[in-house]
């Protein structure tokens, strides 16, 4: 007896085309936000910058790097921003590089939180949920220094946090971003308040998930009422431990982020990106059922690099609409022609991928001129 696939869904390929709220990639290979700090002292993107965005807008969409959307904010030397016009206006010069190559970018806006340095962010003070500085040390510009104990935030500070975010949104989107992405993982900020590591507090931005979860959704319920939620895209790391945030409690953890997306997912947002060591798990497969939206995975640091077999393997077993790579776009700005291929790649540089210049950069070699 033959049984008729007529009706069978096809299994969607790597490179076939994917609709993240109004944002239409041309495949499912997304460049994750990398770290890069080639922004200078005054946090606006230049041409450098320019040319190594412009360089990978073959992917079915860019997220950039994280960009800090005050100035106190602000978690590494050479981190670019979206706190001003003149930053907003650098920004404007990547997208439209971009937009002319065909692709799409959506810009990170990242509150580093307690994760920076006053020799770092100017001066100014450090904000967190809680005075619980990070037992590590972080890069200044006088070299490493352990990181400081921040100030635990008043609710009016909170309300000032949420407002930038907002505003940072409202400048990318209007310098020509596709969307942007707010950076609720890596032991930053938004994460910060989610942790029970991390956030003491005994108000209602403290103790139970609800309490927890309460800033990171008024957070993105503000930014996606602003510019639309189908421009709006969150990042989150359960069971990350980056920042000391030690996310161990794994039934604390489906309650913090399930409570989280529970609440976010009649917003409509564009999409959810999950890093996570195990992208087709248990915890990361019941997130995506309780978003119940499209949802882009990443295996992140721990999990190594992404390869070719195992993007393909994300998209071909249904665990993901999409698959955020991350250190073989540095060394290959046309991955996507190497992978459609099955050409050999280039060899990431680990020692280059934080400086001021192109060594590492942008001149990693194309196909072509092979």
């Amino acid at each position: 007896m033959s049984v008729s696939t007529l009706n069978a869904s096809p299994v969607p390929s790597l490179f076939s085309p994917v609709s993240l709220g109004s944002i239409e990639l041309a495949n499912r290979i997304v460049m994750a936000p990398l770290t890069r700090v080639r922004a200078g002292a005054s946090g606006i993107p230049g041409d450098l910058m320019v040319e190594y965005y412009r360089q990978r807008a073959s992917v079915g969409m860019i997220v950039t790097e994280g960009t800090y959307p005050d100035h106190a904010s602000q978690g590494y030397v050479g981190e670019p921003g979206i706190a001003t016009d003149e930053q907003a206006a650098g920004w404007r010069r990547v997208f439209d590089a971009v937009h002319e190559e065909g692709g799409r970018i959506v810009l990170q806006i990242m509150h580093a939180g307690r994760g920076t340095h006053p020799d770092i962010n100017g001066g100014r003070r450090i904000l967190a949920p809680s005075a619980i500085a990070i037992n590590n040390k972080t890069f200044t510009e006088k070299g490493e220094q352990p990181y400081p104990v921040p100030e635990a935030m008043t609710a009016a500070e909170i309300r000032v946090a949420q407002d930038n975010f907002v505003a940072a949104a409202r400048r990318a989107v209007e310098a020509g971003a596709d969307g942007v992405e707010i950076h609720g993982a890596n032991g930053y900020l938004l994460q910060e308040f989610l942790s029970p590591a991390a956030n003491k507090r005994a108000d209602e931005y403290g103790g139970t998930p609800q309490n927890r979860t309460r800033f990171v959704v008024e957070v993105v319920t503000a930014v996606a009422e602003a510019v639309g939620a189908e421009r709006v895209g969150l990042r989150i790391s359960p069971e990350g431990d980056l920042g000391d945030v030690f996310e161990t409690d794994r039934d604390d953890v489906l309650a913090t982020y399930g409570t989280l997306l529970d609440q976010l997912r009649p917003l409509g947002l564009a999409y959810l990106s999950i890093l996570h060591v195990e992208p087709g798990g248990e915890l990361v497969q019941e997130l995506r059922r309780r978003f119940d939206g499209m949802v882009i995975v990443n295996n992140g640091p721990l999990g190594g690099q992404t390869t070719r077999e195992q993007a393909f393997h994300q998209i071909e077993a249904n665990h993901a609409d999409a698959v955020v790579v991350g250190r073989a776009l540095i060394a290959n700005p046309d991955l996507v022609e190497r992978w459609r291929g099955g050409h050999a790649e280039n060899e990431p540089r680990p020692e280059l991928f934080y400086g001021t210049g192109a060594q590492g950069y942008t001149d990693y070699a194309f196909l072509d001129a092979e």
